[in-house]
């Protein structure tokens, strides 16, 4: 069995990380590479940088600042935001990304898919998913949660599949911030969806909240921000905690 993983997300936007509530009410969270840096030294298993403002400036991703913030880390880095052609993923990629994230141009032109698979690999390419309930069906919302879709979810995550992605990154935007608890009834049926590895995003506020996702949710990695930009959860503790509860988890 794959260890879980911690996963920190830096929401960035103007050059500095912000955090809000269901994608909205952003406050200020600090300096991005002053925090990647510690979440790397606390243990970290990865760490994700979305450039939330990319796609809706319709601008390309922060290339110098996600330079700096490879150089403070020894851990995988995945770099999504306004990454639409072959020619961004090159240049997030050169700059120190391990991965990179695709979300509203995955949806726009689905065969970007296939072409960043086919040419940097399947492991390289994390497709973000953000959606909320529409009339009790998970919707997919595109540009930072601004534009609904009639997307389905579930069978957009299998095209994503079948298209050649590495891993899903989703995100329920009913629970972003809240600090009420993942989505976990829609995590485990997604699970039963698709084979890729599922990053669970959106709802975390305590412990308990992460043991959750990967036990019922059966999340493979759990993505979090405000819980660890403001001290609320210590990565070592979280650790510790995960494995009490028996499960795989690299301290």
């Amino acid at each position: 069995m794959l260890a879980k993983r911690i996963i920190p997300c830096l929401d960035i936007k103007d050059g500095r990380t912000v955090k809000g509530i269901n994608f909205k009410n952003l406050r200020d969270a600090g300096d991005p590479v002053a925090l990647a840096a510690r979440y790397a030294q606390e243990g970290a298993d990865e760490l994700v940088f979305l450039d939330i403002s990319a796609t809706e400036q319709r601008r390309r991703t922060l290339q110098t600042l996600v330079l700096n913030v490879a150089k403070a880390l020894d851990i995988p880095f995945t770099v999504g935001g306004g990454i639409a052609s072959l020619e961004d993923a090159h240049r997030v990629l050169k700059n120190g990304a391990d991965k990179v994230a695709i979300n509203s141009a995955a949806v726009k032109t689905p065969d970007l898919i296939n072409t960043l698979a086919a040419e940097y690999g399947n492991q390289c390419i994390v497709v973000a998913i953000d959606a909320k309930q529409v009339d009790h069906q998970w919707k997919v919302h595109l540009v930072g949660g601004k534009e609904p879709t009639d997307l389905d979810l579930f069978q957009w995550a299998q095209e994503v599949e079948q298209r050649g992605a590495g891993e899903i990154l989703f995100t329920s935007m009913d629970h972003d911030g809240t600090k009420n608890g993942f989505a976990c009834s829609a995590l485990a049926a997604l699970s039963k969806k698709v084979r890729l590895p599922i990053i669970a995003s959106g709802g975390a506020g305590n412990i308990d909240h992460f043991i959750e996702v990967f036990q019922e949710g059966n999340a493979d990695a759990a993505l979090a921000a405000s819980v660890f930009h403001f001290d609320e959860i210590s990565i070592p503790e979280l650790k510790q905690n995960l494995k009490n509860n028996h499960l795989q988890i690299r301290l």
